[in-house]
């Protein structure tokens, strides 16, 4: 585990995401999950994991879902480590567009890590 791992509801290598089975990402998830576990969270997180599953095959690194911002008590959807490059993935699923302040949530994000 590394010095960030705690700080998150799943981690792993890419190359461990990849090899995993969405149900066994979600149980994951599931277990670190101390709120009511909502069935649009359960979707949510499907579609996720099969969006990153597409996008991530040609990559290395580390990947975080629901990573967690003390100082503004908010979680990070996904948060990748791509070589040298942090990305902070923000998703809105079933919307058909962004919205300024969901442009403003994300900027907020990467100033605080």
């Amino acid at each position: 585990m590394n010095s960030i791992s705690h700080r998150c509801w799943y981690s792993d290598t890419i190359k461990e995401f990849l090899a995993k089975t969405t149900e066994q990402i979600i149980g994951a998830l599931a277990l670190k999950n101390d709120f009511s576990l909502e069935p649009t969270q359960r979707y949510a997180w499907q579609e996720e994991i099969e969006i990153l599953k597409d996008t991530l095959s040609k990559h290395e690194g580390q990947i975080y879902f629901e990573f967690s911002i003390p100082r503004m008590g908010q979680r990070i959807d996904v948060v990748l480590l791509i070589q040298s490059v942090i990305f902070v993935l923000e998703f809105k699923v079933g919307e058909e567009d962004f919205k300024p302040y969901d442009i403003d949530q994300v900027v907020d994000y990467a100033l605080d890590l």
